[in-house]
């Protein structure tokens, strides 16, 4: 077996909503003195008819986000899959592609599962981590992006697919 300090299952998190959208500490389960843990559960989003309800574009000065997703659809990242992690390097400016903060107005709920780990020292890579970077997550804040996809020359319009980043 294994031994844990406690154990929490992400489905029984009760997430916090409200009229505009919430920063991610409102999704915060625990907390270490050099990390925390955020679950993003299946909810109801903003309800101001005017709201954006997915994240806003920022850099986090002093962390590192790795954020592993469980299932559901990503608002905020087409072409990031069930499966997939990303890693956003502390001080790396990271949020919705091109189109999607417009394209998610009006929205009602989501029924995405993720958890978010921040960490407040950085995050080294093992071999495999590395080996598993696809090399083109980074490319996806292109405004020639398309759901995820971006166009790997000026004449290919499909792109290829995100899986995972590290």
């Amino acid at each position: 077996g294994y031994l844990y300090p406690w154990t929490f299952s992400i489905h029984d998190f009760e997430p916090i909503t409200g009229r505009i959208h919430q920063p991610p500490p409102s999704h915060q389960t625990f907390q270490g003195r050099n990390f925390v843990i955020c679950s993003f559960c299946p909810r109801k989003l903003d309800f101001d008819e005017l709201a954006v309800p997915i994240p806003y574009h920022h850099s986090n000065l002093q962390s590192e986000e790795m954020i592993y997703y469980v299932s559901g659809n990503f608002g905020s990242r087409k072409g990031v899959n069930v499966g997939s992690i990303t890693l956003h390097p502390s001080g790396l400016p990271h949020g919705p592609q091109p189109g999607l903060a417009e394209k998610s107005i009006g929205v009602r709920e989501t029924h995405e599962l993720a958890v978010m780990c921040d960490t407040f020292h950085p995050l080294k890579l093992t071999k495999l981590a590395k080996d598993l970077d696809d090399g083109k997550y980074w490319r996806s804040w292109y405004e020639g992006a398309q759901d995820g996809r971006v166009a790997e020359t000026a004449d290919d319009a499909t792109g290829a697919g995100l899986t995972s980043h590290f």
